[in-house]
């Protein structure tokens, strides 16, 4: 550097993985974890015009066997299990979402618990139609704060490879 010019700054941008940085079995785990509120669940649920009395209906809620509690929405425990991810494997490199499978939702969320989310890369492979771009496999697992295992998804996604 010389006197009076303006040193250059480096940048660093956050993104997910290309395609190329992607490693079968690798386990990726997403922090910070998200808790979730009643707020969420109730917001989330009215949104989407699921009128369950499960998530909605605290009276109701109460009398019904085994939880005897409002559950959180699967459909939002699921989106933001993948919500989680997002930063870490596809911000800026994902092409779009081929298919969900293998959902499972073995134990519920409640308000006030708290989602961890790990994921697997189960499947790699190059795209045959569409060069520059790859398809790879993601097992997603949710965990609340105790460990349990609360969702799982299997997701196919096309992600870009790295221009050279």
């Amino acid at each position: 550097m010389t006197a009076g010019s303006t040193p250059e700054v480096r940048r660093v941008v956050q993104r997910g993985l290309w395609f190329e940085e992607f490693e079968l079995g690798v386990v990726y785990e997403h922090r910070p974890g998200r808790t979730i509120t009643e707020a969420d669940n109730v917001l989330f649920t009215t949104l989407t015009m699921n009128t369950q009395a499960l998530h909605l209906d605290a009276a109701f809620a109460a009398t019904q066997e085994p939880f005897r509690q409002r559950l959180v929405n699967s459909m939002f425990t699921l989106s933001t299990l993948v919500g989680l991810s997002v930063a870490q494997l596809t911000q800026g490199t994902i092409v779009a979402n081929l298919g969900f499978s293998e959902i499972a939702f073995p134990k519920p969320l409640f308000h006030g618990d708290t989602l961890y989310a790990e994921t697997v890369i189960t499947d790699l492979r190059e795209s045959k139609s569409r060069p520059g771009e790859g398809i790879v496999t993601f097992a997603h697992t949710g965990r609340n704060q105790h460990g349990d295992v609360v969702a799982t998804a299997t997701r196919k996604t096309l992600v870009r490879k790295q221009q050279a």
